[in-house]
């Protein structure tokens, strides 16, 4: 196959497993959120102005001078919440084939930079959060986790894929 054939592969390969790993990542943080001491759980609340997906729609919504109802805003805002993802995962590809990479490092680099650049970087940067300095550090650490998890569910089912059409690097 082609190096253009590779990329498109990849790239579907990606958005499903950029979905997959967003479905993988969400328990993962709901319970790292459960376990947090309740003085941490209460900052955050207080802090914490929305989901930053839906903050994110909203604003972009308004930005183009859209007037979506409840049931469209919630569509746009879950768009966004799984595009971000999708949007990431071609990265493990890219560390997989140009970085040389294994599995499992080529996971944890992605999902540490999504959670660096987007979450810690672009999210409050944005305005679709809270500033940094107002969520407890527990807050950050939950989610670096959770995005590490998110590397590695999009790691299994790109390397899963890989697999079974023969296409390993």
């Amino acid at each position: 196959m082609g190096k253009t054939g590779t990329v498109l592969e990849d790239l579907a390969v990606s958005a499903l497993a950029g979905s997959l790993g967003t479905k993988a990542m969400e328990p993962v943080s709901m319970k790292l959120y459960q376990l947090e001491p309740e003085q941490a759980r209460t900052q955050e609340d207080e802090v914490r102005p929305g989901a930053p997906f839906q903050i994110a729609a909203e604003k972009t919504t308004r930005l183009l001078g859209l007037d979506l109802n409840d049931q469209q805003m919630q569509k746009a805002s879950m768009a966004f919440h799984y595009g971000l993802a999708i949007s990431w995962a071609p990265l493990y590809a890219l560390l997989r084939r140009r970085g040389q990479l294994r599995p499992i490092s080529a996971g944890l680099a992605m999902g540490s930079a999504m959670s660096l650049i987007a979450d810690e970087m672009l999210t409050p940067a944005l305005g679709f959060s809270a500033p940094n300095r107002a969520y407890p550090l527990v807050t950050h650490v939950r989610g670096y986790v959770a995005h590490l998890a998110f590397g590695l569910a999009v790691a299994g089912v790109t390397e899963a894929s890989w697999y079974l059409r023969r296409r390993c690097p």
